[in-house]
């Protein structure tokens, strides 16, 4: 039976492709430097190579993939001891972030950031990661906006692009998800006092603590060949 093409059908499964392989490499099951068959993945997920084309263009912008001209898609080879510099970055912009935001924020965005928080407490209870994610990022994303500083806005949504299948990760590692909704709902607290300085504190905290889950969970699930940058010695070994 013919799976259906349709434009919205089309960009589900590109999306379905392209978050499998986002967990995929994030955990160390397919190495750094592997090379990216297209056709071996339409096979795999029932498709035509149009949803696996711009899976792979997503992966690239937020730069777990490199496609080349005539040579096709590789695994980027990104060490831990980068991700952890990326998420040390990540920490300090969503620090000023928050802290501008608690001073600039509307009352209709505080109620807007309180309401995501609150959807969040049946997805950890649930541990449903993919769920929590998607809100996880309005969540933040909510920040970015509440700052009205269009600059900081899309320097920070550009990071955050970077570093999301690293930030989903590690969702996954032992009692994390209960631990984040703690942590946001820390932030709130210091947001709705109106202390923008403790709000950054927090927020500067939370994301160290997701950088450090991050290197876990990679730790608990790979090799540690796998995080450091090394190139792929077997012989050109694809997926």
């Amino acid at each position: 039976m013919a799976l259906d093409q349709s434009p919205a059908s089309a960009a589900t499964l590109s999306n379905r492709i392209r978050t499998i392989l986002a967990d995929d490499i994030t955990a160390g099951r397919i190495r750094p430097g592997a090379e990216i068959d297209e056709q071996a993945l339409a096979q795999r997920f029932g498709a035509s190579r149009t949803p696996v084309r711009e899976a792979l263009r997503d992966l690239a912008a937020s730069g777990l993939v490199i496609i080349e001209p005539r040579k096709g898609a590789r695994v980027v080879e990104m060490t831990l001891q980068t991700i952890g510099e990326l998420f040390e970055v990540m920490a300090e912009i969503e620090a000023v972030c928050v802290r501008l935001a608690t001073f600039r924020m509307s009352v209709h965005e505080r109620a807007a950031l309180s309401q995501l928080h609150a959807e969040t407490l049946n997805l950890v209870r649930a541990g449903n990661v993919d769920a929590y994610d998607r809100i996880n990022l309005a969540f933040h994303a909510a920040i970015y906006e509440a700052t009205h500083n269009s600059q900081l806005r899309d320097h920070a949504s550009a990071l955050r692009r970077r570093l999301a299948p690293f930030r989903r990760a590690q969702f996954r590692s032992n009692r994390r998800l209960s631990a984040s909704y703690a942590e946001h709902g820390e932030i709130l607290r210091a947001i709705f006092s109106v202390d923008g300085d403790a709000a950054a504190k927090r927020m500067r905290a939370h994301m160290l603590t997701a950088g450090t889950a991050y290197s876990d969970y990679a730790s608990d699930h790979s090799e540690p060949a796998h995080f450091e940058g090394q190139h792929d010695k077997s012989g050109g070994s694809k997926i």
